[in-house]
């Protein structure tokens, strides 16, 4: 099993700022150039449509020749989530919720 894991938080941005750690970045570049996976800003669409209000931590990660990414969203109820999604379709894969 392969599995990258880069964090980079951002406190205080909206999704729509969010960005991925440099070699993250790299990585989710040449896949998206090769077609495997949607832009990272799609995906934050998405995202936001389902679960409003603001990202914290960005990853971009593979499993099991699989590619994703990993958000974790203060939402405008004050809930912490982190959120899966499937890099290549953008469907949430799981959504779970931190209870501190």
């Amino acid at each position: 099993m392969m599995k990258w894991r880069h964090v980079l938080i951002f406190c205080g941005l909206p999704a729509s700022g969010a960005v991925l750690a440099d070699d993250d970045h790299e990585r989710a570049r040449e896949a998206l150039e090769r077609g495997e996976i949607l832009p990272l800003t799609t995906i934050l669409e998405r995202v936001a449509l389902e679960y409003p209000g603001q990202v914290l931590e960005t990853e971009f990660d593979r499993e099991w020749f699989r590619y994703y990414y990993e958000f974790t969203v203060l939402t405008n109820d004050g809930y912490l989530l982190e959120i899966e999604i499937d890099a290549e379709n953008g469907k949430i894969i799981e959504v779970e919720r931190e209870d501190n």
